[in-house]
């Protein structure tokens, strides 16, 4: 039972983190906060993660990983590649700013990039992997490129939705991210 109690804790002390990191990012999460609103004593919070770095590469990897299985779960819904890809920014990066305008907690935290702690890098550069990686394959289904193509598209795919939901965030407009991926449908980066 205090397996299950444990993890429990580590949940929803997962879930608090993730959401301050992705409205003040790795320097926004303060622990004896974090445990606070979580009801938890600090002391507590460590028994389950014994120090920020390791609290901060739990949520980045959780992160990449909700995202890795939410971008399976696009394809297997979607079953078109074309379909895949034009729902992608909004099934994805949308979601943050529609949440109370947040940012992805990896594009936040490749911000401070110079700042965090290795563990914690390895972690973010994973999430623009799996994303890259996802668009890659997705493309080449598509016969938008070939798989040589692929990544070098994907990866500016990946860029123009980070800048455009930034761009966003810092006007608290989630219309601007909206008429940013319509321009990018526009210009043949997406498809229409």
């Amino acid at each position: 039972m205090k397996n299950r109690a444990d993890t429990n804790s580590s949940d929803r002390i997962l879930a608090a983190a993730t959401k301050i990191a992705q409205a003040h990012g790795y320097g926004g999460l303060n622990v004896r906060s974090l445990a606070e609103e979580v009801g938890i004593k600090a002391a507590s919070l460590y028994h389950h993660f014994p120090s920020k770095a390791d609290l901060a590469a739990a949520v980045a990897r959780r992160y990449w990983e909700d995202a890795a299985a939410m971008l399976e779960a696009l394809s297997a819904e979607a079953r078109d590649p074309i379909d895949c890809l034009r729902r992608y920014p909004t099934e994805t990066f949308r979601k943050s700013l529609e949440n109370g305008n947040r940012m992805c907690l990896a594009s936040f935290m490749t911000a401070e990039y110079d700042d965090l702690p290795e563990v914690v890098k390895k972690e973010v550069q994973t999430f623009a992997d799996v994303n890259i990686a996802w668009l890659g394959k997705v493309l080449s289904a598509a016969g938008i490129v070939g798989p040589r193509e692929a990544r070098k598209r994907a990866r500016s795919i990946f860029s123009a939705i980070v800048g455009a939901q930034l761009m966003a965030r810092g006007r608290s407009d989630i219309a601007l991210f909206d008429a940013l991926i319509d321009g990018y449908r526009a210009s043949g980066l997406l498809p229409k």
